[in-house]
């Protein structure tokens, strides 16, 4: 892979589009295997499609390219988007889908490097996930690669202390070679994040701790575009998003609903979920 890399540069409308088939693979998924969870999948599709569809340099046909731009999904409970797109994208058959959580599938229930082609870290114990794409960033700087590493984290998952020292690390090691998104849907298994554990002033904490921050509307491709834009063309600090989403987004029964968080919709809900969601691209 050159410089240059091999992004693939999606429209506006091709994203969302690759957004919404996320949408409805994560739907069929769930229902499929009776567990796992949407609420938080379906809050992360167009962030996703953004990176996969247009952001990072990557290469479904070498998945382990020394010079590929790594993603490191923090919040790992939200594995059914990541699968959603890498199927998209050719990192393996979409048929595979189907077999989310079953014995002997390489789509586990949280990724799995080991495993599945496209993905670069084994993650579901929260709070880990920063650490680890901080950990990639330097290695690139040590090894004198030009790749860039993302990770996606929950909002409630930023209650986690490991996730202010490795935001502490990354901003003193000057890291500017890596950007997190924080999905911000302002709910966890347990209620609203303003209730369960307070994460605001987001914006003033992570500049305090030497950050560049943007906030964007994590539903709109354009903006997470421009966001990511002027993050490649910061220096000597990381960057992260602060991503506005809804819960559940496109499906109007599981939105802004906590207790879709890790729960799977029964036949009838799996119907009438992804006949809303009928409107978009598969």
């Amino acid at each position: 892979m050159s410089d240059e890399g091999t992004n693939t540069y999606m429209s506006e409308a091709e994203i969302k589009a690759l957004a919404n088939g996320a949408r409805r693979d994560i739907i069929r998924m769930v229902a499929a295997a009776g567990s796992g969870h949407p609420g938080g999948s379906l809050s992360a599709a167009e962030i996703l499609a953004t990176l996969y569809g247009t952001e990072m340099r990557v290469d479904p046909a070498r998945p382990d390219d020394p010079e590929r731009d790594r993603f490191v999904l923090s919040k790992g409970h939200a594995a059914p988007a990541l699968y959603a797109v890498l199927a998209a994208r050719g990192f393996f058959p979409r048929a595979e889908l189907t077999e989310l959580r079953r014995l002997g599938s390489r789509l586990q229930g949280h990724p799995d490097m080991r495993k599945t082609p496209g993905v670069d870290a084994s993650t579901g114990s929260l709070g880990q996930g920063l650490a680890i794409a901080g950990g990639l960033a330097l290695a690139a700087r040590v090894a004198g690669r030009s790749y860039r590493v993302y990770t996606l984290l929950g909002d409630g998952e930023v209650a986690e202390g490991m996730v202010w020292e490795a935001a502490m690390a990354a901003a003193h090691y000057r890291l500017d070679n890596l950007v997190a998104i924080i999905d911000l849907n302002g709910l966890q298994i347990d209620g609203p994040t303003a209730v369960v554990m307070n994460p605001e002033p987001l914006e003033a904490k992570w500049a305090a701790f030497g950050w560049r921050v943007f906030s964007v509307d994590g539903h709109d491709p354009a903006s997470l575009q421009a966001a990511f834009a002027a993050a490649r063309q910061t220096r000597d600090q990381p960057s992260v998003l602060l991503a506005r989403t809804v819960k559940g987004k496109g499906v109007s029964f599981m939105e802004n609903r906590a207790e879709w968080h890790g729960k799977a919709p029964n036949a009838e809900q799996t119907a009438r979920a992804l006949a809303e969601l009928e409107g978009g691209a598969a």
